[in-house]
Order: structure tokens, then C-alpha cells, then sequence
């Protein structure tokens, strides 16, 4: 059913884009617009990836840098039978984190110091299990297409308006500001609903992937207090990113509602409530400990706390 919704939500989004190029020109009109919306997708299938990683700092890390964290990806790519993905680690005290590539071949996870510091290994497991969830179902292509076609249309939309639009629009200019305004709007109801709907799909397919669907739903019960108290500057500054994230990162948004990128947490974690009821939760595939239960996170010599708010350096396995 996710995936029958998603399919018709796309439809709807491509219905929606060639409708403003019919009212703007005809059927010439559509047929431009149409080339744009393909011009614009090649584009971001090929560098989506790395413009998204680079908007929000992230540096790449291997076994060597951050030997437990990427060991821990490693590990549940297998479980999941993906290609080994690249890893990054985003120096930000908000817990959070992505994942982006264009296919399985070609993707990449991410996580915030803030997340490395707050969760415990079981927890961080569930989260990245998510992540690669995202990369197995093709989550990551699906946003970016949606993304492009909902910023093609608000360009459609003023475009729109500086030419007038269709002569035989019979609405005429009352039609041309309708567009305007209703266009876009629908076109971000249209992408937040793809959104919601691929997070819960990841959130069942992670609490496989890690065998432990109570892992992720403590996890998602942390980042959504951490989310809420700490500001994340680079996404309120590339504010178009926000539903990649596994949390929302621009607010902590509780209500299930047209406007939100993602579900209500508390909702999320009673989906995995029902999966452990139902007997997936088994302890987990393999442990995620390496040593001794640290104190304030999943990393030897971490140290500190994830509760302030402040931005520091940290000294976890990244350096």
C-alpha cells in the first residue's frame, strides 16, 4: 500500500507540473514544461547527492577515522544485503541524520556528533538501520525527483505571472494568480505526504534490517527531545532538506498534518510497538558493543553530554 501510494502522489505531482504548462502555453506549453521537469531530474540524479552533503558539511569517514561507527554501518548493510554505503559524519550537536545517492551503488549515510553522543550503540543501530532502509527502497531517488518537480513549479508559478499565461485560459488572470498561489502549495502537500509515507516503510524495514524494532523507536523518542532544544543552523538554511532527515531538523513538528515532513514521533514508535509485539524484536541480529557501556554515548572516549545546545569539537573515534 506505501508503495501504491507513493506511486499515485508522483502521478499527481507530474499531473499537477504539466497543468500549470498547459495554462502557461498550450499544448506547447506542457510538452516545454515537461522538458524542463526532465532536465532538471537528470541534474539532480547526478549530483543531488553531493550538493546535499555539501550544504550540511559533512566529512567522509572510513574505518580507520571512525572505526566503530563505520564497522556498525558495515555490519548492518550486510544484514540488509546492500553494497557497502560511503559514511559521513556531520560536526552539529542536533541529533539527527540522512541518507542520499542516487541508487544502492552510489549512496551515502550520515550522522551528527550530536546523534553519536546521545544514543547508545542499539540505539545508533536502529537509526542507521533506517537510513540503509532508505537507500534499499530507493527513497533517496524518490525525494529528489519530487523535490524538483515541486521547485519546477513554483518556478512555473511565477513564470506564470510575469507572461500571463494561456490566452485560452478561460479563467485569465484571476486563473494565473489561483496558479500561483494553489500550485505550490499543492505541490509541498503533495511532497510532505511522499515523505510520511516513506518514513514509516523505513521505519519497518530498519526494525528489520537491525532485528530490533524497539531500538529505533528509543532512539526516535531522544532525537525528537534533542531536535526541539537544539538548533541546527545549516538546515534552516537549506530548508528544502528537511524531510531527508530522519527527524525533522527545523522544528519539533508533533502533529500529523498536510504541512509536515515527517509522521508524529510518538506515532512512528507505536508502528514499531507493534512489530516488537508481533514478535520481530528478538535482542537483534549482533551486537553493536565494543567494549564497556560508556556513560554519555556509544563511544569510547567520547565524552561530554549531548544536552547543551552549544557547538564543540568532539573527541569520539572521527578525530
Amino acid at each position: 500500500m506505501n508503495y501504491i501510494r507513493t506511486a499515485m502522489l508522483l502521478a499527481a505531482m507530474t499531473a499537477l507540473f504539466m497543468g500549470i504548462g498547459f495554462m502557461i502555453g498550450g499544448q506547447s506549453g506542457m510538452l516545454i514544461a515537461l522538458a524542463i521537469a526532465a532536465a532538471m531530474n537528470v541534474f539532480s540524479y547526478w549530483n543531488a547527492d553531493k550538493m546535499v552533503l555539501r550544504m550540511h558539511h559533512a566529512q567522509q569517514v572510513d574505518e580507520r577515522s571512525a572505526p566503530e561507527y563505520y564497522r556498525m554501518v558495515q555490519r548492518l548493510a550486510q544484514n540488509a544485503d546492500l553494497p557497502m554505503p560511503k559514511v559521513y559524519i556531520i560536526n552539529n550537536p542536533q541529533p539527527n541524520a540522512f541518507a542520499t545517492g542516487r541508487n544502492p551503488q552510489n549512496a551515502a549515510v550520515a550522522a551528527t556528533t550530536g546523534l553519536l553522543n546521545m544514543l547508545t550503540p542499539e540505539e545508533l543501530a536502529g537509526v542507521m538501520a533506517h537510513e540503509l532502509a532508505h537507500v534499499k527502497n530507493h527513497d533517496t531517488l524518490i525525494m529528489t525527483i519530487t523535490a524538483t518537480i515541486a521547485g519546477a513549479i513554483s518556478m512555473l508559478a511565477n513564470f506564470a505571472f510575469f507572461f500571463g499565461g494561456n490566452r485560452n485560459n478561460p479563467l485569465g488572470i484571476v486563473g494565473v494568480l489561483l496558479m500561483m498561489i494553489v500550485a505550490p502549495m499543492a505541490a509541498m502537500v503533495v511532497q510532505m505526504a511522499i515523505s510520511r509515507t516513506r518514513e514509516y516503510a523505513a521505519d519497518r524495514m530498519g526494525a528489520q534490517i537491525c532485528g530490533e524494532p524497539m531500538w529505533l523507536a528509543s532512539a526516535l523518542g531522544k532525537i525528537a527531545g534533542g531536535v526541539e532544544r537544539i538548533h541546527n543552523p545549516d538546515a534552516e538554511a537549506n530548508p528544502a532538506t528537511a524531510h531527508m532527515f530522519i527527524m525533522n531538523p527545523l522544528s519539533g513538528e508533533r502533529m500529523d498534518n498536510l504541512f509536515s515532513t515527517h509522521p508524529n514521533t510518538q506515532n512512528r514508535i507505536n508502528e514499531l510497538r507493534k512489530l516488537a509485539d508481533a514478535g520481530l524484536g528478538t535482542g537483534g541480529r549482533t551486537s553493536y558493543r565494543s567494549g564497556p557501556t560508556p556513560q554519555t554515548g556509544p563511544w569510547s572516549g567520547a565524552g561530554g553530554s549531548a544536552q547543551s545546545s552549544e557547538p564543540r569539537r568532539p573527541k569520539g573515534p572521527w578525530g
